[in-house]
């Protein structure tokens, strides 16, 4: 057992000492200004606006190609490593990437100016005109431009947002949807949700005297998050386009961006070496925290849904087994075979989404109930076919025998058939859990910070996809390494009982 645990840490030290080794491949095609971007690999975050600019130039006869990535942070990386050419992102966002990355440099030429406004559903017209009336109010007195200057130019940090003095929150709370990947109008500092759209939200609910809830979520999901109730406004630099107004209204505008390219530069490189990396990514700002919290949502979701699904699934065998030999809870059995039937036809993820922002639309429910009943429904789906098994698979005999003592149906598979099947299918229910525990990584798609999540928060900060991606790599692994260690003990145990 130790000696598998120091194999295992061994694989680990050597993983990330990997991370300061290899050698980028060479780029395709330099591009030094708006006019080369024909014929490159474009990089771009999915449903931003550079998503949208960037597919006019896709498919053309030089053979441009768009690379869409979720994150901004991956575009970055992808960048880093000469697999796109080059990335279309916002200026500010494009200035903190370049900050502190010498091998990266912004074109002096901007690719398109916008608009940045807040997103609303459609026929939502009162809160809209509140907004617009707040918006206007904080323009008109400079609490606009005093967010933005806190956050761009030479008076950066010196003019933070305070709530004015006596404001009261009568009005109920505003919940706002953001992508906290998207510095400096979203981002995360010491473990809290920051930026210009952030204060601007907060400003605006201190007018209208409603407290602010931000909601962190994936960008594309946004909009579909407000459509649907789950949060009152989007803010997350999101431009006005027509294609989003087809399907969102939006207030009136509070600034104006640029859209740039990012590109590699190939006279500078990058020198921050394994030490400096580990420390800018998990020390710096204690950044760690993220993967601590991350690891003990991941847990307290993957145990609860195995405990719950294990209940579910049990039920879901018992009704199927008892209908197989007595041909009775007809009904009961249809159902069962028709939810297997939809559980097990189904991503995970879809089911997740369908959770999130159908089943519980309307109903404002910690993101981490939500996942505990995706998941228990989900694993529970899987356990039942794994009790079903292991109760078929008792000799029938043993069934017969003790219908013959007098013990009715419920009595004999309770206490005779069920810990025979019990010991049959215990290693099967562990591997299932190892199973759920690894699936848990998707929770991000709804906003909760689960471990990978935390990976993502940290590379949306620093922008170096390797380390935070190993560690949490690293983090599943062990778990996994452990608890596959403990099935195999119990599966010794288990035969050497038989014997």
């Amino acid at each position: 057992m130790k000696k598998k645990i120091c194999v295992l840490i061994f694989m680990v030290l050597c993983i990330f000492a990997l991370a300061g080794c290899g050698k980028s491949s060479a780029g395709t095609k330099k591009v030094t200004s708006v006019d080369e971007l024909s014929g490159a690999k474009i990089g771009v975050q999915l449903g931003t606006t550079a998503d949208i600019y960037a597919s006019d130039y896709e498919g053309d006869e030089a053979g441009t190609t768009v690379e869409r990535y979720n994150k901004m942070a991956d575009a970055v990386q992808a960048l880093k490593q000469d697999k796109i050419d080059c990335v279309i992102i916002d200026e500010q966002p494009a200035i903190a990437v370049t900050k502190d990355s010498d091998d990266l440099k912004i074109l002096d030429e901007e690719f398109t100016s916008e608009d940045y406004a807040i997103c609303i559903a459609k026929g939502n017209d009162q809160l809209r005109e509140k907004i617009n009336g707040a918006l206007a109010e904080l323009k008109e007195d400079g609490t606009i431009e005093q967010i933005l200057s806190n956050y761009i130019g030479e008076d950066a940090g010196k003019y933070p947002y305070e709530t004015p003095q006596g404001t009261t929150y009568d009005h109920g709370t505003l919940v706002a949807a953001t992508n906290a990947t998207f510095p400096p109008y979203e981002y995360y500092d010491n473990e809290k949700v920051t930026g210009i759209d952030i204060d601007i939200i907060t400003a605006i609910g201190d007018r209208l005297g409603m407290k602010v809830e931000i909601s962190d979520m994936e960008f594309d999901a946004i909009i579909n998050s407000v459509n649907s109730g789950k949060a009152d406004v989007g803010v997350a630099g999101m431009t006005v386009t027509e294609d989003r107004q087809k399907s969102i209204d939006f207030t009136d505008s509070y600034t104006t961006s640029k859209q740039v390219i990012i590109v590699k530069d190939n006279d500078h490189v990058n020198g921050l070496n394994l030490a400096q990396r580990f420390q800018n990514n998990f020390i710096k700002d204690s950044r760690w925290k993220y993967i601590t919290k991350g690891l003990k949502n991941t847990l307290i979701i993957a145990v609860c849904a195995a405990v719950l699904g294990v209940i579910l699934g049990f039920l879901t065998a018992f009704v199927r087994v008892t209908h197989d030999k007595n041909h009775s809870l007809g009904f009961l059995n249809a159902i069962c075979k028709l939810y297997l039937t939809i559980v097990r036809g189904t991503p995970m993820m879809i089911q997740l989404l369908i959770m999130y922002y159908v089943i519980f639309k309307s109903v404002n429910v910690d993101k981490v109930f939500v996942a505990v009943i995706a998941f228990a429904i989900n694993s529970g789906a899987y356990v039942a076919e794994i009790f079903r098994s292991g109760m078929m698979s008792v000799d029938n005999g043993q069934f017969e025998a003790g219908r013959s003592l007098g013990l009715s149906y419920r009595i004999t598979m309770l206490f005779i058939v069920l810990p025979q099947a019990v010991k049959n299918v215990l290693p099967a229910l562990c591997n299932e859990f190892i199973t759920l525990l690894k699936e848990t990584s998707i929770c991000g798609y709804i906003g909760l910070n689960d471990l990978t999540r935390g990976g993502d928060i940290i590379r949306s900060n620093t922008f170096d996809a390797f380390m935070p991606l190993i560690l949490v790599a690293a983090i599943y692994l062990i778990f996994v390494e452990l608890l596959s260690m403990a099935v195999s003990k119990m599966e010794r145990s288990l035969r050497k009982n038989e014997r």
